[in-house]
């Protein structure tokens, strides 16, 4: 099995290791991975996209992802900038960040209010790991406890903690509005 991602976002919200966290996340659990970004002008604020493939064989491709099986959108306003339903396979999943609901931003999807939890735990609105802690419980892809080990082996002390805990939040999140 291959599970391709792609991760669109803006320079300073995280959104190169939140492909690199993913990827950790699947070393952890014995498989193959690769994360790698592109972008254009490397300043905060610019559109930015990670790719993360995570495979249990080793992967020989190297070029941009195309073809996602899920796309994960970590600031809203892209929406209407870029493309970033682009090439989405069918029944691939769309993951936004915003407090609005996926039909309220004209698109067929989950959101999840990730830079109001990631507030609450970091202090500051940056989404990454609050959005790969719903992408778990979405998909399964990674269980919720290699996203932490991966945010712990990253990041270090109360921010490896706060990540892990808004990472756990964001799960939780996802998990209720499955069962409501």
């Amino acid at each position: 099995m291959e599970y391709q991602t792609r991760i669109h976002g803006r320079g300073g919200q995280g959104v190169v290791t939140a492909a690199e966290l993913l990827s950790v996340a699947a070393f952890m659990e014995d498989r193959w991975a690769q994360a790698f970004p592109t972008f254009g002008s490397e300043r905060t604020g610019a559109p930015v996209v990670a790719f993360c493939r995570i495979s249990d064989k080793p992967i020989r491709v190297r070029e941009p992802i195309a073809a996602p099986d899920a796309v994960i959108v970590q600031d809203a306003t892209l929406l209407r900038q870029v493309d970033v339903l682009a090439g989405l396979r069918p029944n691939g999943l769309v993951l936004i960040n915003s407090h609005r609901s996926a039909e309220a931003l004209g698109v067929t999807g989950k959101t999840v209010p990730a830079s109001q939890i990631a507030l609450r735990h970091l202090g500051k609105p940056v989404p990454n790991a609050v959005l790969l802690g719903a992408f778990c419980a979405l998909t399964g892809v990674v269980s919720l406890e290699s996203l932490q080990e991966a945010i712990r082996h990253l990041f270090h002390g109360p921010v490896a903690e706060a990540n892990a805990a808004a990472a756990a939040e964001a799960h939780s999140y996802v998990r209720e509005a499955v069962r409501a």
